[in-house]
């Protein structure tokens, strides 16, 4: 998203959330982050919820690049991503973090605020029903999202619930 559709959205939105209220959470966050993160998205050319997924971090405010590896497989083993962490795209920031499959925008932001140290980035493993990208038909299973850390291990950064906790 350009600079100048960034404001453009931001003064729109401003105005009409002092109206109606913030009716889009995403844009809502969007609004109270003002760094711009860069992500280059590798994933499969005919995938679906990759393509709503980045659907959903460009709304949030990220800016994409998105990639179609011949070999995904490869770019995740180029990461260090464990083969228990993947999912169906992977996401890499300027800086090198890595961000495994539908993880919600917010938890990434939460991320970038205050990266833990010796941390190579956040994962959602397997494909939940309900995480961003991955909405059907209001269904919703819970899960966790993961940090990962540079010695290969992982631990909980974040319980998601309900389907409303991916958006505050």
């Amino acid at each position: 998203m350009s600079f100048l559709r960034y404001l453009c959205a931001v003064v729109l939105s401003l105005g009409l959330g002092a109206v109606v209220g913030h009716a889009d959470p995403e844009r809502a966050a969007l609004e109270s982050w003002p760094n711009k993160i860069w992500l280059d998205v590798y994933k499969s050319p005919t995938c679906g919820c990759c393509t709503k997924w980045v659907e959903h971090a460009q709304a949030s405010g990220f800016d994409t690049a998105v990639h179609h590896p011949k070999d995904l497989a490869q770019v995740k083993d180029e990461y260090a991503i464990a083969s228990d962490h993947w999912a169906c795209h992977t996401a890499v920031s300027e800086d090198g973090y890595v961000f495994e499959g539908h993880i919600p925008a917010r938890y990434i932001r939460e991320f970038f605020a205050s990266p833990p140290k010796g941390a190579v980035g956040l994962a959602v493993p397997g494909m939940p029903v309900g995480s961003p990208g991955m909405e059907t038909e209001n269904k919703f299973s819970p899960y966790q999202v993961l940090l990962l850390k540079a010695n290969g291990e992982s631990e909980v950064f974040a319980e998601v619930k309900s389907a409303q906790e991916q958006y505050r």
